[in-house]
């Protein structure tokens, strides 16, 4: 039993990544959830966490985080998720409990509190992780690992060499990768292969509730994608939950991880000491294939137990 706390910007393949977690309570102890400004503002991607809890009629403490970076400001994602952050679906507008607009106190008092060690779960920006580091240096130990979705070794997708939620807050993702908290490490090198075709989305249309709503979102975010070159839809966010369930299905190579901070053309690029015999430790593990069935394969199976 893994005990999780998800920081998220939702996002299309951050709700996927939620609905995962959600619907394996025999292997994740959803602690809570926080919310950073950065597929959209903090309070639209706020307000998709908390329709989507409400659509699954959840039961998990959400929490405000951060609205911007550490150092810039903030720089949003709508030509990737739409206006709202999570175009597509309609949802009904039922409301859902604010825990707190602390994310980052948050967190620390579910470090506290917890009586196991405590995995963190980041898909957006790394702005609340970063500040629970630098604020709470004691509660270190108590994080068993991070699972993140950012970064790329061989390419970005913000810019050639920076991936969307590391370019957004480089300054912080430094501050993570560098903190000596075990990571994995999803970017884009493993999450452009954990694709689902566009008959596999289409198979989820008019199965249970939450498949089709699972079929809504894949679908904006299919045709989203199209801009980008791409045919099937790469479910990003998705990796950093799989991971921790099926580790089996990925491979991967251990790591120090750095990340440009500067204002050159390369800001937010990750880059890694793969050397056999490295100066500083390799804190992580940098996934790099994914089988991909596999992976698509959880998400059904995850969705099934969802609509039950």
């Amino acid at each position: 039993m893994k005990h999780l706390l998800i920081d998220c910007d939702p996002g299309h393949d951050d709700a996927l990544a939620i609905m995962a977690a959600l619907a394996n309570p025999k292997y994740f102890n959803v602690l809570g959830i926080t919310t950073i400004g950065g597929n959209q503002t903090l309070k639209k991607v706020t307000e998709n966490a908390k329709n989507i809890l409400s659509f699954l009629n959840a039961d998990v403490p959400l929490a405000a985080g951060q609205a911007g970076p550490l150092v810039k400001p903030l720089q949003t994602a709508p030509e990737a998720h739409g206006a709202t952050g999570m175009d597509g679906p309609y949802f009904d507008g039922a409301d859902y409990p604010i825990a707190s607009t602390n994310g980052v106190q948050f967190l620390a008092e579910k470090i506290r509190t917890s009586k196991d060690k405590v995995t963190l779960v980041a898909l957006g920006p790394l702005t609340n992780i970063a500040l629970l580091i630098k604020n709470y240096p004691e509660l270190l130990p108590q994080i068993e690992e991070i699972s993140l979705m950012g970064g790329g070794i061989h390419h970005g997708n913000q810019t050639p060499l920076a991936e969307f939620n590391i370019y957004v807050d480089p300054d912080a993702a430094e501050i993570v990768f560098q903190s000596g908290i075990p990571i994995i490490m999803s970017g884009l090198d493993v999450t452009e292969k954990a694709e689902i075709t566009v008959e596999e989305i289409n198979q989820l249309k008019n199965q249970g509730k939450v498949s089709h709503l699972a079929y809504e979102l894949l679908s904006f975010y299919n045709q989203s994608g199209r801009q980008f070159g791409f045919i099937n839809s790469p479910i990003h966010d998705l990796c950093a939950v799989v991971y921790l369930l099926k580790p089996e299905l990925f491979q991967g190579s251990y790591a120090d991880i750095h990340v440009i901070t500067d204002d050159s053309p390369a800001r937010g690029m990750t880059y890694g000491d793969f050397r056999r015999i490295a100066p500083e430790p390799k804190n992580t593990f940098v996934l790099e294939d994914v089988d991909r069935d596999g992976f698509v394969e959880v998400l059904r199976e995850a969705l099934v137990k969802l609509d039950e």
